[in-house]
């Protein structure tokens, strides 16, 4: 393997993406793993490979079969999220170490993958209360999306003890700050 892998996880509202961009921004040996999907774009700011690969359900389904994903799982009924193995390679080629912004189940799955060369970082909030308060303030989610939204994130909250490090973000500037510390250590690992 080329290069590192830092993977923040989070229940869906949780910070995790802030956090990314915010080390993508102040870190020029990083490189952001666009995500395959297959759900649709939100509002008009999403771009296809950009902020991720948008794949028809066939095209996902065709993907799995030739073996060009590193993980991937049906997220919500119908929607589909993965990790192709050409990000991975397009970053390493590029000398930079990979980060991911995804879904709990596709930490672990990629803690597993890379082992010893990842860094696997689990985000949470102080409370279910905060998150749905969050997940609200998007002004994205249906009461239905966000019930369901709120329903899976306490099953997530289960999976933290298989991450490297819990990040409680409460403070955002402190998470920041925190984040950069650990990125700072895990790069500096032989």
């Amino acid at each position: 393997m080329a290069g590192k892998a830092l993977i923040f996880s989070a229940p869906s509202g949780s910070g995790k993406t802030t956090i990314v961009k915010h080390l993508l921004k102040n870190n020029s040996d990083l490189g952001f793993s666009i995500s395959a999907s297959t759900r649709d774009r939100r509002g008009r700011t999403e771009q296809d490979g950009k902020d991720y690969h948008f794949l028809t359900p066939e095209e996902f389904k065709e993907k799995i079969d030739n073996d060009e994903f590193i993980e991937w799982e049906e997220v919500y009924a119908g929607n589909f999220y993965g990790t192709l193995k050409t990000e991975i390679e397009r970053i390493w080629s590029e000398g930079k170490n990979v980060i991911f912004d995804v879904d709990v189940k596709g930490g672990i799955n990629l803690k597993k993958y890379f082992g010893e060369n990842a860094l696997a970082v689990f985000v949470k909030v102080p409370s279910i209360e905060i998150l749905k308060a969050r997940l609200q303030e998007r002004g994205t989610e249906s009461e239905e999306s966000l019930s369901r939204r709120l329903f899976k994130a306490k099953f997530e909250m289960t999976f933290q003890d298989k991450f490297d490090v819990v990040l409680v973000n409460e403070d955002l500037d402190k998470s920041l700050s925190e984040a950069q510390k650990l990125y700072d250590q895990f790069k500096a690992r032989p």
